[in-house]
């Protein structure tokens, strides 16, 4: 396979998979471009590497930066503005986590915790309805909790020490 296609394969790929991760195909596809270049590139050059319109481009890098894996970089005497993706792949799924617990987990955790807590006729169907809405509240809360504790892991000298070694 020759590199054109094997880079055109590995964006359309990633693209496929954004959608796992909570994000869309072109969002997931400029990351992949980002992640594979070894330069920053500029949104032009993404644009035409995707053939994706001026608006596509600059809303989805704008989301890309707000979920922190991509950044704006500058280069001197241009007047363009360049892009470059998180190439630290333990640092992304981090972020990806992190983010995805704010967007996804959290206000999940609060509707739960909503609908559990109804207070009313004490009908079989009310109770059972409160028992397993609570159980799932504790299971999605426990789950929450893990994420925050790996990715806290990764900021403090001994998980950074843990990941060293096993590195």
């Amino acid at each position: 396979m020759e590199f054109k296609d094997a880079k055109n394969k590995f964006i359309q790929t990633w693209g496929a998979l954004g959608s796992q991760w909570g994000i869309n195909k072109t969002m997931a596809q400029i990351h992949a471009l980002l992640m594979v270049s070894p330069e920053p590139l500029s949104m032009e050059d993404i644009m035409e590497e995707l053939l994706i319109s001026r608006g596509n481009a600059s809303m989805n890098l704008r989301a890309l930066m707000d979920w922190g894996i991509v950044y704006k970089e500058y280069k001197s005497g241009e007047r363009k503005e360049f892009f470059t993706a998180e190439k630290d792949l333990d640092e992304l799924a981090v972020k990806i986590a992190q983010e995805r617990s704010k967007r996804e987990i959290k206000p999940a955790l609060r509707v739960l915790k909503d609908v559990s807590s109804i207070k009313g006729n004490e009908t079989k169907e009310t109770k059972h309805f409160v028992e397993q809405t609570s159980k799932l509240y504790d299971f999605v809360l426990k789950a929450d909790n893990m994420i925050d504790k790996v990715t806290e892991f990764k900021d403090n000298w001994i998980g950074r020490l843990v990941m060293k070694i096993m590195k």
